[in-house]
């Protein structure tokens, strides 16, 4: 299966080097972008097969992600649309461009390319990404599996349904930052008392990462761990009833209910 790449930024490079970590031959990866230059320096060493035009890759490949911006993928699709329309077997057509749904990436082609809408987030940078999929009507359950194979190389895959993108953009997308601003004021209040800013960052992260891998592996519910961390009169009941005591809680479902307006404005 040859795959294309239809734009190289940070999103569309940690997709594709998540791919070529998993097993994908780098001669089979076709990648075109605005700045070839540029393109030729980053991916030149990894021998992944740069093109000098989006609708080269749209001629070539089998699966093509559709990697670009939301405000610049109508101009591609209508790029590579009179490509598409002479080829005899359709491509795969796999977008992560935010806030476009499936139906106005069909709406937008004059050919019934299957569709697949994909939203990753930042971490696929580190393979820790999360990722949503969802497939449009003329794509396969197949091909819909085919993506989630290949996003998996990134991190872990959910099948949502198209109407929960854009929660899934908040607690997805937009939880990172959360999570960076509790790790940096975790370093911070270490500082305060007295620790090194890069070792109490180093403490905070780990216990960030180790406790997140408590989640995912343990059966438990994350209070039924709280539970387990909290000793009778001790340090940790402590601060946990002072975070709750400050609106922890609250100001996350507020920060969620925020970003869900915001979204809805957009």
């Amino acid at each position: 299966m040859k795959i294309g790449f239809i734009g190289c930024g940070n999103m569309g490079g940690a997709i594709l080097q998540g791919i070529l970590q998993g097993g994908t031959p780098a001669a089979d990866i076709y990648v075109a972008d605005h700045n070839l230059e540029t393109l030729r320096q980053r991916l030149g060493p990894t021998g992944v097969q740069i093109c000098r035009s989006n609708t080269e890759v749209a001629a070539l490949c089998d699966t093509v992600f559709l990697a670009v911006k939301p405000n610049v993928l109508s101009a591609v699709l209508a790029e590579i649309g009179p490509v598409l329309a002479e080829r005899k077997a359709l491509p795969l057509l796999i977008s992560i461009a935010a806030g476009k749904s499936t139906a106005y990436l069909e709406d937008q082609l004059a050919v019934p390319c299957p569709v697949v809408r994909v939203m990753p987030n930042i971490n696929a940078l580190v393979g820790e990404a999360v990722s949503a999929v969802c497939a449009g009507k003329n794509a396969t359950a197949e091909q819909a599996k085919t993506v989630c194979d290949l996003m998996a190389c990134t991190g872990k895959v959910l099948e949502l349904d198209e109407t929960m993108f854009p929660l899934f953009g908040v607690l997805g997308g937009c939880s990172p930052a959360f999570v960076y601003m509790f790790i940096d004021a975790l370093a911070r209040a270490g500082v305060k008392h007295g620790m090194r800013k890069d070792q109490a960052l180093q403490i905070a992260t780990q216990s960030v990462l180790g406790s997140a891998k408590m989640i995912a592996e343990s059966s438990e519910h994350p209070w039924e761990l709280i539970d387990r961390v909290c000793s009778p009169g001790g340090t940790t009941i402590e601060g946990v009833l002072s975070l709750k005591a400050d609106g922890l809680e609250t100001a996350v479902q507020n920060a969620v209910d925020a970003a869900v307006e915001k979204d809805s404005k957009l």
